[in-house]
């Protein structure tokens, strides 16, 4: 659905409004060479495949080597841990260490809050779940997880924006458009976070649909604001998402 893409997407915003500030960009689910590859992709719109094959033309080359500069003045603020065992202890005390080290970060992102473990556990989630596979079990591990990040966005005084997956049950409704009940073992997301945002592209589901390339990102929930979905054009191409100029200001209200 591209959830990686409109992380990355924040992170850059947060790195170019906040240039005194770090960014921390916990990724579990895929190793630093993916991401920084993706973001490579992004930020010089040259297609993702191609770069990683290496059969780039010579003007893509000269639009990666600036993208590969604005890369490199991000060292020391795009800080990147892609551990793949990651506990809400053993996330605080990197960001603590991060903080002490590299200084006052403008966001904190973790991709994907499922792959997070419990304290004391040997196992990711998701092989938790296979063993001791009640819901209950599984929904107080979330809600565990969830109200540490909040915790730390208190004590660190920062955003902390966390990916989620979405239960299947999704995919079988006729509109598929996710809403706050489809919050993968929600537990208290809906509860603790201040803002939710969901991704939809209706060509993942219909091959012919008439909104190829475009996006709606829905806010499910604002603490301090209105609800609303906005259109963004998505380049599957460069992992990219951009303003959708056609419809740029149209919002739907809940």
């Amino acid at each position: 659905m591209g959830k990686t893409a409109e992380a990355l997407k924040h992170a850059v915003a947060a790195l170019e409004g906040s240039p005194d500030k770090t960014v921390q960009f916990y990724s579990i689910e895929m190793p630093t060479q993916q991401l920084i590859l993706r973001l490579l992709s992004m930020l010089a719109m040259v297609p993702f495949d191609k770069l990683r094959k290496g059969q780039l033309s010579e003007g893509q080359w000269a639009l990666l080597s600036d993208a590969m500069a604005k890369l490199s003045s991000w060292e020391g603020r795009l800080l990147i841990d892609d551990s793949s065992y990651q506990t809400p202890s053993t996330l605080r005390i990197s960001a603590r260490r991060s903080v002490r080290k590299y200084g006052q970060p403008s966001l904190i992102l973790v991709d994907y809050l499922q792959l997070m473990s419990c304290p004391g556990k040997e196992k990711t989630l998701t092989t938790q779940r296979a063993r001791c596979p009640g819901k209950e079990n599984r929904t107080q591990e979330i809600q565990e997880i969830s109200r540490s990040l909040k915790s730390l966005a208190k004590e660190i005084k920062c955003p902390v924006a966390a990916l989620s997956q979405l239960n299947r049950s999704v995919e079988q409704r006729q509109d598929k458009r996710p809403t706050l009940s489809d919050l993968r073992d929600s537990g208290s997301l809906e509860q603790d976070a201040d803002v939710i945002m969901f991704l939809y592209r209706d060509e993942v589901y219909n091959e012919h649909s008439p909104d190829s390339g475009i996006a709606e990102i829905i806010l499910g929930k604002q603490r301090q604001g209105p609800l609303g979905t906005v259109k963004v054009r998505f380049d599957g191409e460069y992992m990219r998402f951009s303003e959708y100029y056609l419809g740029y200001g149209e919002v739907s209200h809940g």
